[in-house]
């Protein structure tokens, strides 16, 4: 599918930069967890981190999952060319469930993940879109 991305969109595969939008109802996390998630987002996803990753993290939010506003999370991941398939979504799911659970102590119930395809006509960088650079 890369190659077809490639080949289509004109896009250098490393010019494809996930983004992240992290929300939870815990009050704080530790200082250093969104570059950890970045870390970790970057090796899942087999971007570099360094340049490609991007992320906000909001903590202390009003949310409810499920119907419980007990501790919970929710991750939005948007990307070109690397979640928008099942397949490639449902190995994602199981590497940043493993992450996520670890670094915040919920259970698998209390994060939810929600994947959304990006075309490179969608991001603006350098005074243009990614189709152009």
């Amino acid at each position: 599918m890369l190659n077809q991305l490639r080949s289509s969109c004109c896009v250098h595969p490393n010019l494809i930069m996930p983004f992240l939008d992290f929300d939870t109802n815990l009050p704080h996390l530790p200082e250093d967890f969104a570059e950890k998630l970045c870390s970790a987002a970057a090796s899942i996803l087999s971007k570099p981190k360094e340049q490609r990753v991007n992320a906000t993290v909001r903590s202390g939010l009003s949310m409810v999952i499920g119907g419980s506003s007990a501790p919970c999370a929710q991750l939005i991941i948007s990307s070109i060319g690397v979640v928008g398939t099942a397949e490639q979504n449902k190995e994602h799911s199981a590497k940043l469930f493993e992450f996520l659970t670890q670094e915040l102590n919920l259970g698998q119930d209390r994060i939810l993940l929600r994947f959304h395809p990006l075309e490179p006509w969608q991001i603006g960088k350098h005074g243009t879109v990614m189709t152009f650079l």
